[in-house]
């Protein structure tokens, strides 16, 4: 009989993506995924040090785990990702019932790992200083039936004051982009729909190959993958933001009106600080261009409240800048010092108080405006791709969920229409517009069956095959990248985000 297996993750997408990769692994060599999570013979921690207080919730749920593991020492715990990868061997000092830590570049070492563990009945320990294997050569367990990650490169080039990734995941090393296309068609064949692909500084790929315009060109080759209706991609760098990447948006009909463009600061000065390289002009300049190209954008954004040094008038630059970019979303963050981040040292630190005073005024203020914006979208007729997991009060509303084309969370009333199913797309009216989500409860215009719909209601996923079929550049030879290491993209944290 196969041991079981659950892993529980932690963080950002790339982690999430990560994940599917262990997940791949560990069914590749013989595991099973647990029927029952709290049962399971190998528990996995995917880990974020980016999160706040993510150290002490790793540590608490290892606790939690202790007495199961006492009373059936065959259980194992392995412990991987970034808080791994800083904390090494401190794991194992503060819970020494762990058998396994890795760390971001040597996800590929877990079976072997944890095979070690069982053999010589001693924990193991294993940090690699550099990047042994890129992730997506490594097979993957896909937990969507109808959209999937593509992780297009790993690590990061910049220097942000307040952020650990790159010390974590390394600097930054592109898959060729034969190699992504690859993984993309591969997708799709199999009835996926939407694809996001995922770096740390999306529109700084191609950096290793010596082509600016790579990021611009690979958007335009998904939009020729038959059968893949959505494309998205996370998260740009404003730096590296481009005219020929909204072009590209603009112009290839499967890349979705959805933009994620990390602000952090409205204030120049703190921006400084934080080495953001740009300024909330140019900031601002980008956004205007977006919308001259593609009107109906939703652009999101991730803002930090507090940083050191941060002064009332800095403040009031971040809220000014608010007003005017109108964003439909913002990940709003209270800053808090990450050990070994320039940051963590820099004179200034705010009081919490003050901190929290201006985070309040902040969300206040993005909820005004995101509301009216939703509220602007009533009486539009959207497309959805129905999805699963997301509508929390839907089996209590009988509504189901979808997301639109521009990103936004639709709940709609299905009316009439039976037999709808996650990754199946319907068309819908909105009636109503909320701060963080759309309401269609008029019935479904249009229902359409999807291959998608099918696996899912099958319970079916992707083979998810790994690809490393070294394919040709945009019709030029592949570049090899060079020797580097791998990261993340955090999303929803108060110091990494890019």
């Amino acid at each position: 009989m196969s041991r079981s297996y659950t892993v529980r993750t932690y963080g950002c997408q790339m982690n999430v993506h990560d994940s599917e990769r262990m997940a791949g692994l560990l069914e590749g060599a013989g595991y099973a995924r647990a029927e029952d999570p709290d049962a399971a013979d190998v528990v996995v921690f995917n880990t974020c040090a980016v999160r706040e207080n993510a150290d002490n919730k790793l540590y608490g749920n290892l606790g939690h785990l202790r007495p199961r593991k006492l009373a059936n020492p065959d259980m194992q715990i392995a412990v991987g990702g970034c808080l791994a990868q800083k904390d090494r061997e401190t794991i194992t000092r503060r819970a020494p019932w762990v058998d396994v830590v890795f760390g971001t570049h040597n996800v590929h070492a877990l079976p072997t790992l944890l095979d070690r563990a069982r053999h010589n009945d001693a924990a193991q320990v294993e940090i690699a200083e550099a990047l042994e294997v890129f992730p997506s050569t490594l097979p993957a367990r896909r937990e969507s039936a109808y959209a999937g990650w593509v992780s297009i490169s790993v690590g990061c080039n910049n220097t942000c004051t307040f952020c650990i990734v790159p010390a974590l995941r390394g600097k930054e090393r592109d898959r060729r982009p034969g190699d992504v296309l690859a993984e993309v068609q591969a997708l799709a064949a199999d009835g996926v729909l939407e694809v996001t692909l995922l770096g740390q500084n999306v529109n700084a790929y191609g950096a290793d190959m010596g082509d600016r315009q790579a990021f611009s060109k690979l958007l335009r080759a998904c939009g020729e993958v038959e059968g893949l209706e959505r494309v998205r991609f996370t998260s740009p760098h404003p730096r590296d933001f481009t005219s020929d990447v909204i072009a590209a948006m603009a112009q290839t009909p499967n890349v979705c009106p959805q933009l994620h463009m990390p602000l952090q600061s409205g204030s120049d000065d703190v921006l400084r600080r934080m080495r953001r390289s740009y300024r909330s002009s140019r900031f601002l300049r980008i956004l205007a261009e977006v919308r001259e190209s593609i009107p109906h954008a939703a652009i999101s954004t991730d803002i930090i409240v507090g940083f050191p040094g941060e002064t009332e008038q800095d403040f009031a630059a971040t809220l000014d800048v608010v007003r005017e970019a109108r964003f439909a979303q913002a990940f709003t963050f209270q800053y808090s010092p990450r050990p070994g981040t320039p940051a963590a040292d820099m004179d200034g630190q705010l009081p919490k108080a003050v901190v929290q005073e201006r985070y309040e005024r902040l969300v206040a203020l993005q909820e005004e405006i995101s509301w009216a914006e939703n509220r602007a979208q009533e009486g539009r007729e959207v497309e959805l791709l129905v999805s699963s997991g997301e509508g929390r009060k839907d089996g209590a509303t009988s509504r189901l969920t979808g997301r639109a084309r521009d990103g936004r969370l639709v709940h709609f009333a299905p009316g009439a229409t039976a037999g709808i199913r996650p990754g199946d797309v319907v068309t819908v009216v909105i009636d109503r517009g909320a701060p963080h989500h759309l309401v269609a409860d008029g019935g479904v215009l249009a229902h359409r069956r999807t291959r998608a719909g099918d696996a899912s209601e099958a319970g079916t996923r992707p083979a998810g095959v790994p690809t490393t079929l070294g394919l040709p550049v945009f019709g030029k030879p592949a570049a090899e990248p060079a020797p580097a290491a791998g990261c993340g993209v955090p999303v929803t944290t108060s110091g990494g985000s890019r």
